[in-house]
């Protein structure tokens, strides 16, 4: 096996990945991002919204957040991608508090939709310039909407999802609560978990939880063991953190570092039933 996998340059809301895989390549798993990339080569299947799609080369990924997914070549040639992760309250920065666009599918030929994954993605070697990333966001979050058409969810109060993310995220080494949240921003908290699932894609229980898998893997890569990563990020313990991880990216931790050729001493763990 020659699988691979490469981070592109570190931007605040946006992770770049380009990787290569024969065979299966990732378990079901779900992001809190929204996953917008190319199929460079090959065949790219995956199971999305209860169906297999195909990527080939040129088209789109486009998978909504929190929606679950796997990965594998859909040929023994293997496939090679690049996609790029983003954090829906960065593309709110240009949506102004329109709920999120849906492009139904999981892959598409959109045109508008290709060329602006395209920009985006150029970039992978070196970060690009404040005004070039701006641009980038605002093709994505327009070609987003056209591709969307006219699909909406239901309307909400941005300003409230928006205060109780905030608030989630200058606390998160405490025990949240959904009652802090509506406190903080002023809303029922049952309106409010419907808001913030309409503005940022994913419930506020589990923006908490990859908001720690995502502080746990910034841990690891600086050589901390898995255990000690767990406990700074706030999860139970080495297993409690091993099923999030699995859940959010498809892959054990050990192996994930592996694929990028960080050192660890952790074993693999089995892959957790999700």
């Amino acid at each position: 096996m020659n699988d691979w996998l490469r981070h592109g340059p570190v931007t605040d809301g946006i992770e770049l990945v380009e990787a290569f895989f024969q065979g299966a390549a990732y378990g079901s798993h779900r992001h809190d991002s929204y996953a917008i990339g190319l199929t460079m080569a090959g065949v790219q299947s995956f199971r999305y919204r209860s169906a297999m799609r195909h990527s080939l080369s040129g088209q789109a990924l486009v998978l909504h957040p929190d929606e679950a997914h796997d990965g594998q070549a859909g040929t023994e040639d293997g496939f090679r991608y690049r996609i790029a992760y983003l954090a829906p309250e960065l593309l709110q920065q240009v949506l102004g508090g329109a709920p999120l666009p849906f492009v139904d599918g999981g892959v598409s030929s959109d045109r508008r939709l290709v060329r602006a994954a395209a920009g985006l993605l150029a970039n992978f070697d070196a970060a690009p310039g404040s005004m070039e990333l701006d641009d980038a966001l605002v093709d994505i979050a327009t070609a987003l909407r056209q591709a969307a058409g006219q699909r909406q969810l239901p309307g909400g109060d941005f300003r409230a999802a928006h205060i109780a993310r905030e608030y989630i995220n200058d606390a998160l080494h405490t025990r949240l609560t959904l009652d802090d949240l509506a406190r903080a921003s002023g809303r029922d908290r049952w309106s409010l978990a419907r808001d913030f699932r309409t503005f940022f894609g994913v419930s506020p229980h589990r923006y908490v939880t990859m908001r720690r898998v995502a502080l746990a893997r910034q841990s690891m890569l600086r050589g901390l063991s898995l255990a000690d990563a767990a406990a700074i990020a706030g999860f139970a313990d080495q297993s409690h953190l091993t099923r999030h991880f699995v859940a959010a990216y498809g892959i054990p931790p050990a192996r994930w570092l592996r694929l990028q050729g960080a050192r660890t001493n952790v074993q693999d763990a089995p892959r957790t039933a999700l």
